[in-house]
């Protein structure tokens, strides 16, 4: 499975940008699809999570600001992010699970990196 993101970018304060996130296995299988990033000097944390069944759960910091969605007919994962700030700065992953015998399999993407300054 490979998990190609795109959409970083460098943006002012209050900006906005959309990460996509393109998979080569159908989402409408998947179990849970989501959003991380790492920012300099931290651990990788979970921004966005939009599980099978359409709950989506979100960093406490981004709500009201950013929101996960899927296409299944394009098997296309969405960050679309408003009033962006510097403490978004960060690298921004993909990582989808599907459902195995014995659990769930998650996969990651490469990360693109957004920045936020004036």
């Amino acid at each position: 499975v490979q998990l190609v993101e795109s959409g970083g970018d460098m943006v002012q304060p209050g900006g906005s940008l959309k990460l996509s996130c393109e998979s080569s296995r159908p989402i409408f299988s998947s179990h849970v699809m989501g959003w991380y990033r790492r920012a300099p000097g931290q651990e990788r944390d979970l921004v966005a999570s939009l599980t099978h069944d359409g709950s989506a759960v979100y960093k406490d910091s981004v709500k009201g600001r950013f929101t996960i969605s899927g296409d299944n007919a394009k098997n296309m994962v969405y960050l679309q992010m408003n009033n962006l700030q510097p403490e978004d700065t960060a690298v921004y992953y993909c990582n989808i699970g599907w459902r195995t015998g014995d659990g769930v399999r998650n996969f990651w993407g490469q990360g693109t990196q957004v920045t936020v300054s004036s």
